[in-house]
């Protein structure tokens, strides 16, 4: 018997890590519990691929000219799951922005929303779970795309 179960837990695992592959996430837990006092847990996990940047050789150029670009570039690069007016998935699932397809947008950049009204929708294991504002705020930026998936924690909003 303990040989069998010791199988179906290997073969859930190999789910698991289809299921990681499939849906481009980078790790994924899960708990089986098979009783009150036997479970499994299990986290599955791969390491994203670092993109190194190489400096390319600058032209001489005048000094104010180069320096122009660099101001602007902190705020271009910053890290929106970062910002402390991100909105976070508290799950992983796929995104909808929509209440249904073809329908308008819950909320769009500009929009004044208040706490606790509905930015999207994060569907998980076929449940819809909408996402709502932790404050009121203006959206000033839609970080996903309808129809995405997303990992827990990941941004997918700034409210401020």
């Amino acid at each position: 018997m303990a040989n069998k179960k010791n199988e179906a837990d290997v073969e859930f695992i190999k789910a698991l890590a289809a299921v990681l592959d499939n849906n481009d996430l980078t790790e994924l837990e899960v708990m089986r519990e098979y009783g009150e006092s036997d479970s499994l847990n299990v986290r599955v996990s791969r390491v994203q691929p670092q993109t190194v940047l190489a400096a390319a050789p600058v032209a001489a150029a005048p000094v104010a000219v180069a320096a122009a670009p660099a101001a602007a570039a902190p705020a271009a690069v910053a890290d929106p799951a970062t910002d402390p007016n991100a909105v976070p998935s508290p799950m992983v699932g796929t995104v909808y922005l929509a209440p249904e397809p073809g329908a308008a947008n819950f909320v769009k950049v500009g929009d004044q929303v208040s706490e606790g009204q509905t930015l999207l929708i994060v569907e998980a294991m076929k449940t819809m779970n909408h996402i709502p504002a932790p404050k009121s705020g203006t959206v000033k930026r839609v970080l996903v795309d309808d129809g995405t998936t997303v990992e827990f924690g990941a941004p997918l909003m700034i409210v401020e």
